[in-house]
């Protein structure tokens, strides 16, 4: 196994122990999984960041990012991509820390950490529009055509309704048959999810329908002067598709950089 998917593995949840039982008879040796692929990237382009954004999640709409933000105060952006000028702002309740965010029809939804507490906009003037409720933690939000997909820092991919913000289903993401959890900004790309794991420079490929990993994507000598960054917590996080013109964005928390790349999938070794 190569070595991003290596690295991963110490991300991996450990399997439960299992209970003892006699001896088994030893089973026949199944052939070995195909590899993983692991793919590279090149930069096509780079754009200014606001540094003082501590990312959560990334949306490309109408050639413009809709960003949100973490810590306090936090906040949901439209920001330019040409200069990373922040075109409108509006800042959360300082009681909430905020985290991921999609935009689904004419609505932008965002979620918030550990309130419990998702709230939904105006893409363009970012107005309040209302507020849901939803079990457990929130890290990263996307959607499909027909539902919302929300992380909150399993190994778990979870499914709403997006009229009534409603759960409806979840499925376990594995990564070589364990479960991989910290997925955290997620982004929906051409029938995949993909996902920034916490704190790592690795963004996985993951089929929706069974939760495994497809691909990992080593972003590790993407921007590699951080001298000047957080090593815990200015981390890869932001992950944007523009649809009609084929674009792929990445940055970071507090990174003063926005990055269009193109994946390479490296040969298998």
């Amino acid at each position: 196994m190569r070595a991003a998917v290596l690295l991963l593995a110490a991300l991996l949840t450990p399997l439960p122990a299992a209970a003892q039982t006699p001896p088994q008879p030893v089973p026949v040796q199944a052939p070995e999984p195909a590899p993983i692929p692991v793919y590279g990237f090149e930069v096509v382009r780079a754009w200014p960041h606001d540094p003082g954004a501590f990312t959560q999640g990334l949306e490309f709409r109408n050639g413009e990012l809709l960003e949100s933000t973490g810590r306090y105060p936090s906040t949901i952006r439209r920001v330019r991509i040409e200069d990373g000028t922040v075109i409108a702002t509006r800042e959360l309740d300082p009681s909430v820390f905020g985290e991921g965010l999609t935009v689904f029809g004419d609505r932008v939804l965002t979620l918030t950490w550990k309130g419990g507490k998702g709230f939904i906009w105006d893409p363009v003037t970012l107005e309040p529009e209302g507020e849901f409720a939803y079990a457990g933690e929130g890290w990263g939000l996307t959607h499909d055509a027909t539902r919302l997909i929300l992380s909150d820092g399993t190994a778990a991919l979870r499914f709403f309704d997006p009229q009534t913000l409603t759960e409806t289903g979840r499925v376990p993401v594995t990564l070589g048959g364990r479960p991989l959890a910290k997925l955290n900004e997620l982004e929906w790309i051409e029938g995949e999810v993909f996902a920034n794991i916490w704190q790592t420079d690795y963004i996985v490929r993951i089929d929706p329908a069974t939760g495994v990993v497809k691909g990992v994507i080593d972003l590790s000598a993407l921007m590699p002067d951080r001298s000047d960054l957080d090593p815990t917590d200015a981390v890869l996080n932001g992950i944007a598709w523009d649809p009609e013109g084929r674009r792929l964005f990445v940055t970071g928390k507090n990174w003063p950089t926005l990055f269009e790349i193109r994946l390479i999938e490296r040969p298998a070794r």
